[in-house]
């Protein structure tokens, strides 16, 4: 992977976010999670990092990107998290309300890795084989 030029440095920083859904019900379907991955790439455009993978099976969502070292991971991923929790509650709400009695999606938790080059094809490999939903 090419490290990538600003004005101040260049860098070549990439990360791997696992969400998983509230209590890990298994909530997300097929054309939840292809919103899901709409979403994801919006908010990665408008934060201005690259999103180099995203996929997911019912309880969890993974999302492999490339980012500067000025962004705040924390910031981005509340962002990610509540945007997403909100447009999904919104735009698949009979199926969010079969789940859940509260205005809840994500877990509060969630899980950050920092990877390099190597380790990225294998986690590349693995976020493409994840089975999706049914």
């Amino acid at each position: 992977m090419d490290y990538k030029p600003r004005s101040r440095g260049v860098s070549r920083l990439y990360a791997h976010l696992v969400l998983t859904t509230k209590y890990r019900r298994k909530v997300i379907s097929v054309p939840m999670l292809e919103r899901l991955k709409e979403i994801v790439a919006d908010l990665c455009q408008k934060w201005q990092c690259e999103l180099l993978e995203c996929n997911g099976e019912p309880e969890h969502l993974h999302v492999l990107f490339r980012y500067y070292p000025q962004m705040q991971l924390s910031k981005f991923i509340n962002n990610l998290k509540s945007v997403s929790s909100r447009r999904i509650r919104q735009e698949f709400e009979q199926e969010v309300d079969a789940v859940y009695w509260k205005d809840v999606f994500w877990n509060e938790s969630y899980s950050i890795d920092s990877c390099g080059d190597a380790l990225l094809t294998v986690l590349r490999n693995y976020v493409q084989s994840q089975k999706g939903c049914q």
